[in-house]
């Protein structure tokens, strides 16, 4: 079990113009890392990446995540060796499938996601690697592609996956996934075992947190959205033996009836309840398998610039 790094991550919803500020702020606390979120059609992620390493020294910076099909594989290659350059060993990339409906809003939705993110990955790999690049593969078409400055530090490529198959695709070509919040120990297991437990590889979560002395109080913060996800069938919720029941209580009750889960089902799903209850489900991500753990802070950016001592003090571990 190794220690994991903490930090923060900057909503799709939260204004560009405040990321130089917001990261400066992580990094001041004593925070390891920040994660920015590219989805259609907010904010876009290299740009905000990019303003993030210029605002600080120190901590690393992650894109969570860059749809494979958004962009030309040489693009997203040259957009990675870049800031790979300018800020060596603090950029953390990630690709995934993107939203399906938003790839078709774009024209550019793959007819085989699974094909395409295979692809992708395995050929910005070979360029930031250095490798002349030709590939007549089903999504991806490179003829004698080669960077003209590949990065002397080759950042890994995380792979933001949730489903089966698409964790063994990363499994096989990507150096690590990104696992969304609602991911806790049983699920980032059941996903490395879906990868096929590949070594070395990066587990990164985006993790909830709501603490307070009083556990139902820090409930009742998340349960409305912890509901929304349980009803959408998120995998990392699917997965755990206490399902069917946390479904039964919303299909019954709503978000209030999640009031009344034991505190160890909501240790289990993020860092929510008391202090101790947040440092044990940090602990068993740990345990887990979890290298990078990062509070997703929810849409308010008020309660987010208050959350990161929080999320700071949690790190003090």
């Amino acid at each position: 079990m190794g220690r994991a790094a903490i930090g923060m991550v900057f909503d799709r919803v939260f204004p560009a113009s405040a990321i130089g500020d917001y990261a400066r702020r992580v990094e001041a606390s004593g925070l390891d890392q920040l994660w920015v979120i590219e989805d259609c059609f907010y904010t876009a992620g290299i740009s905000l990446a990019a303003t993030a390493l210029a605002a600080t020294e120190r901590i690393g910076v992650g894109l969570g995540i860059m749809p494979a099909v958004a962009r030309a594989v040489p693009i997203t290659a040259m957009e990675i060796a870049t800031l790979a350059e300018i800020a060596p060993g603090r950029f953390f990339p990630g690709i995934g499938h993107g939203v399906q409906d938003w790839m078709a809003q774009m024209g550019v939705r793959a007819d085989s996601p699974l094909a395409a993110l295979d692809e992708t990955i395995s050929a910005v790999k070979r360029l930031l690697a250095g490798d002349e690049v030709s590939l007549d593969g089903r999504h991806v078409r490179l003829d004698r592609v080669r960077l003209d400055r590949p990065p002397a530090v080759v950042p890994p490529i995380v792979a933001g996956v949730q489903q089966t198959k698409s964790l063994a695709v990363a499994g096989r070509v990507a150096d690590g996934v990104i696992l969304v919040e609602g991911a806790g120990p049983t699920y980032v297991r059941w996903a490395l075992e879906q990868a096929g437990n590949p070594d070395p590889f990066r587990v990164v979560t985006f993790t909830m947190m709501a603490v307070s002395d009083e556990r139902r109080e820090a409930y009742g913060w998340v349960a409305p959205f912890v509901a929304g996800l349980v009803r959408e069938r998120r995998p990392a919720f699917t997965v755990l033996p206490f399902f069917d029941e946390m479904f039964d209580r919303v299909e019954r009750g709503g978000a209030d009836a999640l009031l009344d889960m034991p505190a160890d089902q909501w240790r289990e799903i993020g860092a929510i309840g008391t202090p101790d209850d947040a440092h044990a489900h940090v602990e068993a991500l740990e345990e887990a398998g979890v290298a990078s753990i990062n509070v997703f802070p929810g849409d308010d950016f008020t309660v987010a610039l208050e959350q990161i001592d929080a999320v700071a003090d949690l790190a003090r571990r």
